[in-house]
């Protein structure tokens, strides 16, 4: 009967969190996971070997982001579904994981009751997303005007996105360089693009936004 159950393939970098999952995905009827690995290059190694059926990425990975490793399966294996795991309950997250080719977004909190109902989905071709999430697709929708916050971090990248969000957790260049992978200029170079983008005049002034929307919109 175990040959019949759809091969689950796991993307997480904390450890406890990743084998509490399994052990949730392995306790729901028609599923096995087949494989985990804690970064994006790992991830990509053993996708190609063990060939899952669905892959479940953590939005917050080091070096690249759950978005950017998306991208990734979804460049080499079109038809392989992806599922966004996330601490947000921003909708901004969920659209950016959607447009990278996610086939559904599920936020943790809501993966112990639901992550069965989002693998089946998925597998089956339909768009999850968690409840808090759709009802704020369904809320953002009938808005004739989104929030002027949104409005200003939708024109970052996803990798701005991640470094401005750090920044407005207070972390300073070498800490988000050393989180993300990255050279420290690599940062300062995202860090000027994002200021030149929200019209900012230093980085004094990234800082001060940033908190200010991280503040507003908590991981």
């Amino acid at each position: 009967m175990s040959d019949a159950k759809k091969r689950i393939f796991l993307v997480d970098d904390h450890p406890v969190l990743r084998k509490g999952l399994a052990r949730l995905i392995d306790s729901k009827p028609g599923f096995v996971v087949c494989g985990e690995a804690s970064t994006a290059v790992d991830a990509m190694t053993a996708i190609r070997e063990l060939k899952p059926n669905l892959v479940v990425v953590d939005i917050g990975l080091p070096g690249a982001s759950g978005i950017e490793l998306t991208k990734t399966i979804r460049s080499e294996f079109p038809n392989l579904p992806v599922l966004i795991l996330s601490m947000h309950e921003e909708v901004l997250y969920a659209t950016r994981a959607l447009r990278a080719g996610a086939a559904g977004y599920i936020v943790k909190q809501d993966a112990v009751d639901n992550i069965g109902t989002a693998l089946q989905d998925t597998l089956d071709g339909k768009r999850y997303l968690s409840p808090g999430i759709a009802e704020q697709f369904q809320q953002d929708g009938l808005e004739e005007q989104p929030r002027s916050s949104h409005d200003l971090v939708e024109l970052l990248t996803d990798r701005e996105l991640e470094i401005f969000e750090l920044i407005g957790k207070g972390r300073d260049v070498r800490e988000i360089s050393k989180s993300l992978n990255v050279s420290p200029k690599t940062v300062e170079t995202h860090r000027t693009n994002i200021k030149e983008k929200l019209k900012l005049k230093n980085s004094r002034q990234v800082a001060r936004v940033a908190l200010q929307w991280f503040t507003e919109h908590p991981s």
